[in-house]
């Protein structure tokens, strides 16, 4: 099941420099939340990674941490700038199994087409391990479509979030909402959701 936009993913191999040099701070608010939840020193794999600051904010705190995202130019930033691999992963190719603690998936999964987001979403939950914490956040919407940039994007309603995760046994999922921006400066409404693994 297709998991990647040919488009989205020909967009961020052009723009690699230019979204890499962009000021973004790392998600802090939700990166804690994240964090405390999992065990100290933890394994995590970040999921669409950008340019790596989510990823060395996790390190710094003394995270194991996979960092991956799905174009090779914005891996090879990542690299660059975490001093560390970081490999080119379509999440289709994600087949690990009870391996991490966490996974981290800020504003990447937002690129999934919506036939492949079930697959994509049974993956992740085969690869965290017991009791495992999972992040992702999505733009809010009405139905699929491209934004002005030419991007794919899945637009979720929370509804639509909530039936696409009880496709799989969570021991909670939470969603909640902010409005925000994204890298075409536009007003975003967020959704951002947490759900954990059984113990």
């Amino acid at each position: 099941m297709q998991s990647s936009d040919p488009d989205t993913l020909a967009f961020y191999a052009r723009q690699a420099e230019a979204y890499s040099r962009r000021k973004r701070l790392p998600a802090e608010a939700r990166l804690e939340g994240f964090l405390a939840r999992l065990p100290d020193g933890g394994d995590i794999l970040e999921l669409g990674c950008g340019a790596g600051a989510d990823s060395d904010v996790m390190r710094q705190r003394g995270y194991r941490i996979r960092p991956t995202d799905g174009s090779a130019e914005m891996a090879a930033l990542a690299s660059q700038h975490l001093g560390m691999p970081v490999a080119t992963l379509l999440f289709h190719e994600l087949d690990e199994i009870a391996r991490f603690d966490g996974i981290w998936a800020n504003a990447c999964l937002l690129h999934v087409p919506r036939s492949g987001l079930p697959d994509v979403l049974q993956r992740i939950h085969r690869a965290l391990r017991p009791g495992g914490v999972f992040f992702a956040s999505y733009k809010e919407g009405a139905g699929e479509g491209q934004d002005g940039l030419g991007r794919y994007y899945n637009y979720p309603s929370r509804d639509d979030l909530h039936a696409f995760y009880a496709a799989f046994h969570w021991q909670a999922v939470d969603i909640s909402a902010a409005k925000g921006s994204g890298y075409d400066d536009r007003p975003t409404d967020w959704l951002y959701v947490t759900a954990v693994k059984p113990a």
